[in-house]
C-alpha cells in the first residue's frame, strides 16, 4: 500500500478537489430537484456513473503516486490556480445553462419532445449551443489541472470529449 505523507500543498489541492466535487454535484442535485421534483432525480440522472467514479479514483491515485515519486510536480501553484479558475468558470457556465433552460434542462437525453418543450436560444445559449456540456467539460478538465495531474488531464479530456461527442448528435424524434 502506498502511504503518502501530506504537505500543506497536497492537503490544499485535495481540499480544493473535494470541495469542487461536492459543490458541483450538490448544486446539480438541488437544481434538478427544483426544476423537476425529487421523484424525478436519481444518481444516474446526475451522470454519476461507475465510469465517473473510476475516473475520479484514478485521478486520486495519480495524485498520490506522483506526489510520492515526484513531489515537486505538485508544487506548481500557478498551474493549480489556473485549474481552480477553470473549475469555477466551468461551474458558472454549466449552472448558467441550467438556470437559463429551467425545466427544459435535463440530465438525460429525451427521445421525444415534451409538450412544453422549448428550444432555448437566449442567455448563455445565445453564445454556446451546448453550454451545459461545455461547462462540465471545462470543469472536469480543470479538476485535473488543479491537481497538477497530467495523465488524468489527458484522460479526462479524451473521455469527457467522447462522452459528449456521442450525446450531442442525439436529437429527439
Amino acid at each position: 500500500m502506498l502511504i503518502v505523507p501530506m504537505t500543506s500543498t497536497a492537503s490544499w489541492h485535495l481540499l480544493e478537489f473535494f470541495v469542487a466535487i461536492i459543490c458541483f454535484h450538490s448544486s446539480e442535485y438541488m437544481l434538478a430537484i427544483f426544476f423537476h421534483g425529487q421523484s424525478s432525480v436519481t444518481l444516474s440522472s446526475l451522470l454519476i456513473s461507475q465510469h465517473y467514479v473510476i475516473a475520479m479514483t484514478c485521478a486520486l491515485l495519480e495524485y498520490a503516486i506522483e506526489f510520492h515519486f515526484f513531489p515537486n510536480l505538485k508544487e506548481h501553484w500557478s498551474v493549480s490556480n489556473i485549474g481552480l479558475m477553470m473549475v469555477l468558470f466551468g461551474e458558472f457556465i454549466r449552472k448558467a445553462a441550467i438556470l437559463t433552460a429551467g425545466r427544459s434542462f435535463t440530465h438525460m437525453i429525451r427521445r421525444y419532445y415534451a409538450d412544453d418543450h422549448e428550444l432555448i436560444t437566449h442567455g448563455i445559449y445565445r453564445f454556446v449551443r451546448h453550454p451545459g456540456y461545455s461547462g462540465f467539460f471545462i470543469w472536469a478538465a480543470g479538476t485535473q489541472v488543479m491537481l497538477c495531474n497530467p495523465v488524468s488531464f489527458i484522460g479526462f479530456v479524451a473521455v469527457v470529449w467522447r462522452f459528449f461527442y456521442t450525446r450531442i448528435p442525439d436529437k429527439p424524434d
